[in-house]
């Protein structure tokens, strides 16, 4: 029995539509796939007719790549398969030789016992190859016939379809294909500065962003000493949740409380919530101009809360100065939680550590805001003292990569 090298065809999904882009987006692709198997020792990545082929030693588990490579946003499937060198066999040689592969793979499928029917599927990438895709499906299919006697063939609902796929020189031997995430390859759509609160929308409006492409930075704030020590290790859990499919993410933490003792004490009750919450705009934007991020992204969700209003945000981004991204706003809540639990950070989001915003909370919180109001009495405040009290308190850590959940 022949032993084949170990390669995993990935393919790149929506990168594969961008047109004179696909170049460069394949390029972003291969360089992440190539940053999350950096500690694989012997692992190679290549980029080929528009997919990346990535070869390992055989001390590099399956379920260890298929799991790095498939968090890596931009790949849409990956199927491990065999590799089967033909550059210096005419076309028959090559096709018989690919056939005993083949045969070889079906033996492997009929001992695992998980299957009775199946049908060849043939693809010639490489037209210098003469025999035409029907052909190589019936000569393979033909040989698996004749020589593993258990298999029948079944051409609409087969158990196993083996892929096989011939291009510049190899053929390639494959059954699954496994799903990622899909969406663009980090990097390709700018960075975000996304307002991280501890809770569970904010980290999957992260996750939603990062799946468009997006370079992800946090910013979280804090009440201390009102809130607890242990809320900023909760999001801290967080954004190392986010690495597993964002990289590594810088959080800027600081402490909103003379923000909010100001505006209880020189503000009408009811406008703390959304004054409070545009003080968080204005002071996000600020960080996010220094450390060049496009756009601020929040987990509001319209009418979850009464910040989140439609009259309520209209007048939360006049104070924002930049886009206001905000992927949840018209989701459901129990799919906002689906995600939070598929993507591992459900868990840790309910954990019952209070953050800023349920400090100085308002009995009867406004829900239709008028903007003329909201700006009267922000001018009550000292607006530039505050925020140079709350930048001051910054403190920037970066969460690393994590390899899984």
């Amino acid at each position: 029995m022949n032993e084949y090298p170990n390669v995993y065809i990935v393919r790149c999904g929506e990168t594969a539509l961008k047109g004179q882009n696909k170049p460069y987006f394949e390029r972003m692709l291969l360089q992440r796939i190539r940053s999350v198997l950096k500690d694989f020792n012997g692992c190679q990545a290549e980029r080929l007719d528009g997919l990346i082929f990535v070869r390992t030693p055989e001390t590099v588990k399956r379920e260890d790549l298929i799991r790095r490579v498939g968090h890596v946003f931009g790949v849409d499937s990956i199927s491990p398969a065999w590799e089967i060198d033909i550059q210096d066999m005419g076309d028959e040689e090559a096709l018989e030789c690919v056939s005993l592969a083949a045969v070889e793979w079906m033996d492997k499928v009929a001992k695992k016992g998980s299957a009775v029917t199946f049908k060849v599927d043939a693809k010639r990438a490489d037209k210098r190859f003469s025999i035409q895709s029907p052909q190589i499906a019936s000569i393979i299919g033909g040989k698996i016939l004749r020589s593993c006697k258990a298999f029948k063939v079944d051409v609409h609902h087969p158990d196993c379809l083996l892929h096989t796929d011939f291009r510049r020189g190899f053929a390639y031997i494959y059954e699954e294909k496994i799903a990622g995430y899909g969406g663009l390859p980090l990097g390709t759509n700018g960075k975000g500065l996304v307002l991280l609160s501890g809770g569970i929308d904010s980290p999957v409006a992260a996750f939603l962003m990062a799946h468009r492409g997006m370079l992800i930075e946090a910013v979280h704030f804090h009440s201390f000493p009102y809130t607890p020590q242990r809320a900023w290790e909760k999001v801290k859990d967080l954004t190392g949740i986010l690495t597993v499919y964002c990289g590594g993410i810088r959080i800027h933490s600081m402490n909103l409380l003379p923000v909010q003792e100001q505006i209880a004490e020189r503000c009408p009750p009811e406008q703390m919530t959304l004054l409070v919450r545009r003080y968080m705009m204005k002071i996000a934007r600020i960080i996010a101009e220094e450390n060049e991020c496009s756009m601020l992204i929040t987990g509001e969700n319209l009418g979850q809360v009464a910040s989140q209003t439609a009259e309520a945000i209209v007048v939360t981004d006049r104070a924002a100065g930049m886009p206001v991204m905000r992927p949840l706003i018209a989701m459901d809540k129990v799919d906002i939680i689906e995600t939070a639990k598929q993507i591992g950070t459900f868990e840790t989001s309910i954990l019952p550590y209070e953050d800023c915003c349920s400090v100085f909370l308002p009995k009867h919180p406004l829900t239709k805001p008028k903007l003329e109001d909201i700006l009267s009495s922000e001018a009550k405040l000292d607006e530039e003292s505050l925020i140079r009290l709350v930048l001051a308190s910054v403190e920037t850590v970066t969460a690393e990569p994590r390899d899984e959940l």
